[in-house]
């Protein structure tokens, strides 16, 4: 798969940003003087489906009309993205409005029937990327397409992406059941849709009325990508996964109000994320999970939240090699510990410990570098953001308090740790110390890399100046840091 024919999602930002600039370069249709169209459409087939391929759907089929030579082009595309974005006005109000999502949504269920029209095709579609919102009047016409298009051998793969409008906010109970009810009776009325399914989002589902396993892991049977944004069983439900033949390879979990998730079986998943829990205690619980290898926990502490112990979560697993802990400049939710990690951590190639309050202790974290002797990259974040007044907090987040682990780092030596990577740095004689420190436990280390804070979209408007090292300091911080006895490569990203 090229990255010209490789759907938004799956793209890298470089990629990306190729894309752009290349398409960008193309004038409108439109535009073009018929010197320019005949030397474009001298261009072998394979080469002009490469430049369809980086144009979204609507600009697809408008091209498709500059002349016989590429009238058949679209009917050849091996992949297709039809994304609601394409269709809705640009610039787009927020929130979107009604009578957008309507004329949109007639756009892309057009554009979907000549994609999928069998009398058009010249050629199987290897895979359909279709994200669009959830309307019964036109989910009936689209699920039709679709499951002629998959009975009839034209469809191979397809994934879905079902958007909502509704802020998460302001989306009840009530919302969320009567989604999950229309996306079951989806799947229940066109089978051939979830069978064929490798990759689905869904936002604002609670299928508390429905057998949430049933729709997601019997239903769709060839599933590998799994993304859900505010979606769960009702509010601190346990949801348990037992699916010995899923092919789930990702799983995505956004701001899912699971009292507890058990991962009792998924034999090929490989990467969790969960964003935001509301658990008391640990979130997570795995059981067989051979090929898991990364995993990534991010959440902000609220105030009836306790910390519990790592190594309780990700007992079971026995091949992560990628963990990433973000605590958003909150309270830390893990509880001190070392040894009892050392199982889990003895294949541990990459750890990122992101979110730590500018004010906290950063020392703590070694102990994961003894838990972890196989460790090579460690990439350390520090939390400052100057829109974090404490009145936002207020009611809703525990007191930040620095964590306090008192353990006996003794002589140990991580002779693997190659780059370390700190996020938030600034010169402040803490951070000196901690990095030196890191140096004398890591013997082999390369690369240090230095980077300014990360702030958000409201912090811009603080306008504080940033406290990241001057281009005329940072030879002074390198000497510093060597402290006449080290010499890794030092690198200032700012």
């Amino acid at each position: 798969m090229t990255a010209a024919t490789m759907p938004p999602h799956k793209r890298s930002r470089d990629e990306e940003d190729s894309l752009s600039t290349t398409t960008s370069t193309m004038p409108p249709p439109q535009k073009r003087s018929k010197e320019e169209e005949d030397r474009l459409s001298m261009l072998t087939d394979d080469i002009l489906l490469s430049i369809l391929g980086r144009l979204n759907s609507r600009m697809v089929v408008r091209t498709s009309v500059l002349s016989t030579r590429w009238k058949h082009l679209p009917w050849l595309l091996p992949e297709l993205t039809i994304d609601i974005k394409d269709f809705l006005p640009d610039p787009c109000p927020e929130p979107v409005e009604e009578n957008h999502i309507d004329q949109a949504m007639v756009s892309l269920t057009k554009a979907t029937r000549s994609f999928l029209a069998n009398q058009r095709r010249e050629s199987a579609i290897l895979n359909l990327d279709l994200r669009l919102y959830l309307i019964n009047t036109f989910m009936c016409e689209i699920g039709s397409l679709v499951r002629d298009a998959v009975d009839g051998g034209l469809l191979k793969d397809f994934e879905l992406a079902v958007l909502d409008k509704t802020d998460p906010r302001d989306c009840t109970d009530e919302n969320m059941l009567q989604r999950a009810k229309e996306m079951d009776s989806f799947f229940s009325t066109y089978p051939s849709v979830p069978h064929c399914l490798t990759w689905l989002s869904l936002q604002n589902v609670n299928f508390g009325n429905l057998d949430m396993h049933h729709v997601l892991f019997e239903c769709c049977k060839e599933l590998k990508h799994l993304s859900l944004y505010q979606c769960d069983t009702g509010f601190w439900s346990l949801f348990k996964i037992d699916a010995p033949s899923s092919k789930l390879c990702f799983l995505e979990l956004i701001k899912c109000r699971f009292g507890r998730l058990e991962v009792a079986c998924l034999p090929k998943l490989e990467k969790l994320s969960w964003d935001v829990w509301v658990s008391e205690g640990v979130p997570l619980a795995f059981g067989s999970v051979p090929s898991l290898e990364e995993l990534e926990l991010s959440c902000g502490a609220i105030c009836d939240q306790n910390a519990f112990k790592l190594s309780e979560l990700l007992h079971g697993t026995t091949s992560i090699h990628t963990l990433t802990l973000d605590f958003q400049g909150e309270k830390l939710w893990v509880l001190p510990e070392m040894k009892q990690l050392c199982t889990a951590f003895s294949k541990l190639r990459e750890l990122c410990v992101r979110g730590i309050f500018v004010e906290f202790d950063i020392s703590w974290t070694s102990a994961f570098l003894v838990a972890a002797p196989s460790l090579e990259v460690l990439q350390i974040e520090v939390w400052e953001h100057p829109c974090d007044a404490d009145d936002d907090r207020e009611g809703s987040f525990s007191e930040r308090r620095s964590p306090h682990w008192e353990m006996d780092f003794q002589d140990s030596k991580n002779l693997h740790l190659k780059e370390l990577e700190f996020v938030g740095f600034k010169s402040l004689e803490e951070q000196f110390a901690f990095i030196r420190s890191i140096l004398q436990r890591s013997p082999n280390l390369e690369k240090i890399v230095l980077k300014r804070e990360e702030q958000c979209d409201y912090c811009d408007a603080f306008d504080v100046p940033s406290k990241f090292p001057k281009k005329d300091e940072q030879d002074m911080v390198a000497g510093r840091i060597r402290d006449g006895i080290f010499s890794p490569q030092i690198i200032f990203d700012d």
